[in-house]
């Protein structure tokens, strides 16, 4: 059977480098399609699948987070502004919205914002719902109650001056009464369906372009050189944030509106507060239902916190705050048949079902494999092969199976039945207690696992060995030259020894080795004499790269991070790793690190747990030495200090004190021992008050604390 597209293979079965491939492309067509939407008011693909190549991005860097680019989409808002107008720096970054795809992703981000927030189950978390407006982002800009600016979003950090051409558009007011100090409402630009038709009308018969859509219409209207052009389009304006303010305008997401309102902006009507999940998701559905009688596009639902204290608390990640979300609406459909189920072997054993569908096209993109998730997915939905399917392309470029059409089903379809045997290697497939995946038993005998194992400890961000692709990898591991990690740094050795011939094979055109049968070519001397330069320049690996490049369960690049700031040496790490397998204090104190819990520290033991693997690590250490993870480079005055949080803090959860002070470069723990720099004590501390008083560890109040950092760094 013919293999995938790369684009249309699922992220689970992508390799490093695959994944490395991926990201790439989608950095390109991600930044091409913002500068067309954004910069040029021509879209070059609809919104669902700019929404889909999103969604794929953050999903690969999900799984790869080592292999997140400086340039990645996630991090980047909007795009540059256009040099025909003069530009306009915001005073407080215009972010874009995380989005949400299914009822579950709404429900996922409420007690997201909860965990973060401490809350309990029975605390009030009320939320606003609002419709998304498909129009474009418009930051106005009052001194004294005159508007002074008004400047599109650009990239977040600095937009287009448009004043000249906002100000005619008579929905926004030129001054707002009783205002003093300055002011930033933030709102949508659009046009309705009537004047959209209305205008290209217009333009037809003029012998004019027309415009795609009103979204276009409206963006293109207000970026306009001649404000006169501006003024004669029917543009509208929607209020529903704001950026700087000299005095707030209320306690609320719902009060603050209500006071643009009161100011004289248009608000939309169907913004409403909800008391809990269940009220968002039916005033979603409630406007999904009124959508095509609204007179204007919308593409989703948005959710705010209400409490702007609580918004304020939560802060942003990346590109986008914590305290919002846009529930957008389902992308196209399409019905086709199910013509077989693959079973894929990853990295870690993992067997992931692929269904391979009749090719057919969804949202202007021909597929023809689906995620089947795993075997529960498979027997919820009585998935058959021979069924007749609907499939949706929503939040991932691979579609998704949504819908069996039973009464289609051909007579004699049998029910899938799953295997238990790893179709690669013959080994058993287990499926644990409580996992949802089966995996193979095979270990570093299994090829599909030796392979993507190797692929993934040379790759860019774990060891980053020059010159050794997946290819290479995968001729070397065929040709019986390489079978685990330490066989890479003993090639030279045996090349001199003449245990192997590396010369006798093919060097590509790009100077890669490509292993093929063949004559002795003299000529490939430069390209692994090159190999081998660039195998023993990775002898001394960073302790990060070395621990990422083990392939642990759930261990990326980040979570590396942490074991390498908090171990400081790989002898620790280890150490800690096989004795955390009686969950004794190595295993308190690996959960003692922030951002690592029993998920992460499951996988780290379950590695060292293995005979094999341990025996792996063994003859690795003969030929690398992993550097010490020094710590990172900081003003703070408790960069590289340990600190333990003890007691009931008031000002702020546990969860926040602590992600304060790894951001100041202070080592964070959960237990108080001689190499405790400061424990910040809160009423009801109790045995690690009197162990830090017993060693003479610095004891500070909360407020003692915050002064040290400097209010909060």
């Amino acid at each position: 059977m013919k293999k995938p597209d790369l684009a249309s293979k699922p992220v689970k079965e992508l390799s490093a480098d695959e994944a490395a491939a991926e990201l790439e492309r989608l950095a390109r067509a991600i930044a091409g399609a913002d500068e067309a939407y954004h910069g040029k008011d021509r879209p070059l693909m609809p919104d669902a699948e700019y929404d889909a190549l999103v969604r794929r991005n953050a999903l690969i860097e999900r799984d790869f987070p080592k292999l997140k680019r400086e340039d990645s989409p996630s991090t980047r808002v909007g795009a540059a502004p256009s040099t025909k107008f003069d530009k306009a720096p915001h005073a407080v970054s215009m972010l874009s919205l995380d989005n949400a795809f299914a009822d579950e992703d709404v429900i996922e981000f409420e007690a997201r914002v909860r965990r973060f927030l401490k809350l309990g189950d029975d605390a009030s978390l009320a939320m606003t719902a609002e419709p998304k407006i498909d129009g474009l982002s418009l930051n106005l800009r009052y001194v004294d109650g005159e508007l002074k600016v008004a400047a599109t979003r650009g990239d977040g950090a600095v937009g287009e001056n448009v004043t000249s051409n906002v100000l005619t558009v008579s929905d926004i007011p030129t001054r707002l009464s009783g205002v003093t100090g300055v002011l930033e409402a933030r709102g949508e630009i659009y046009m309705s369906h009537a004047d959209f038709a209305a205008l290209n009308a217009g333009l037809e018969r003029a012998g004019e372009e027309t415009f795609a859509n009103p979204r276009n219409a409206a963006a293109g209207s207000l970026r306009q050189i001649d404000a006169a052009v501006t003024a004669s389009r029917p543009l509208r304006f929607f209020a529903y944030a704001w950026g700087e303010l000299s005095a707030p305008l209320g306690d609320t997401q719902m009060q603050s509106v209500a006071r643009l309102k009161a100011l004289g902006f248009k608000t939309n009507p169907l913004m409403k507060r909800c008391e809990n999940v269940a009220a968002m998701l039916d005033h979603y559905k409630s406007i999904e239902d009124q959508r095509a009688l609204l007179g204007y596009d919308i593409d989703g639902v948005v959710y705010k916190v209400d409490r702007l204290d609580y918004q304020e608390r939560l802060g942003f990640v990346s590109r986008s705050p914590r305290w919002a979300i846009a529930h957008k609406f389902p992308a196209e459909k399409a019905t086709t048949t199910l013509e077989a189920i693959d079973i894929q072997v990853g990295r870690t054993g993992a067997l992931t079902p692929v269904a391979r569908l009749k090719p057919v096209t969804v949202g202007g993109v021909v597929v023809s494999n689906a995620t089947l998730h795993n075997q529960d997915e498979i027997e919820r939905k009585d998935i058959r092969v021979g069924d007749t399917v609907v499939i949706q392309r929503a939040g991932d470029v691979i579609p998704q199976i949504v819908e069996v059409l039973i009464d289609k089903r051909p007579a004699g379809a049998e029910p899938y039945k799953f295997p238990e045997t790893c179709p690669v290697c013959g080994s058993r497939a287990v499926r644990e207690e409580g996992e949802a995946v089966r995996r193979c038993t095979g270990g570093l005998i299994c090829p599909a696992q030796a392979v993507e194992r190797l692929r993934h400890f040379v790759s860019r961000n774990a060891m980053d060995i020059d010159g050794l692709g997946d290819k290479q990898i995968e001729a070397m591991f065929a040709e019986k030259i390489v079978f685990e990690p330490a066989d890479i740094f003993t090639l030279e050795r045996r090349q001199k020894a003449g245990k192997i011939d590396l010369y006798a094979y093919k060097t590509k055109a790009d100077g890669t080795l490509a292993l093929k049968d063949g004559k002795k070519q003299p000529s490939n001397q430069k390209s692994v004499d090159n190999l081998f330069s660039a195998i023993k320049a990775r002898r001394a690996p960073a302790l990060d790269r070395f621990i990422n490049a083990l392939g642990m369960r759930h261990i990326g690049e980040t979570n590396a991070r942490l074991f390498a700031r908090h171990y400081g040496t790989f002898e620790a790490f280890r150490n800690a790793a096989i004795g955390a397998a009686a969950e004794g204090a190595s295993y308190d104190d690996m959960l003692s690190i922030e951002g690592v819990g029993a998920l992460v520290a499951g996988g780290v033991i379950e590695f060292f747990k293995e005979a094999h693997n341990r025996d792996a690590v063994v003859r690795l250490l003969d030929e690398v030495e992993p550097q010490e993870m020094k710590a990172a480079a900081s003003t703070s005055p408790v960069a590289g200090k340990t600190v333990v949080f003890t007691g009931t803090l008031e000002t702020m959860t546990r969860d926040e004190a602590k992600a304060q002070a790894l951001a100041l470069g202070a080592k964070v723990s959960g237990s108080v021992s001689a190499k405790t720099d400061y424990l910040v004590a809160g009423p009801g501390a109790g045995s690690k008050l009197k162990g830090a008083e017993a060693l003479g560890v610095a004891v500070l109040t909360e407020s003692a604390w915050r002064a040290l950092i400097g209010g909060g760094g």
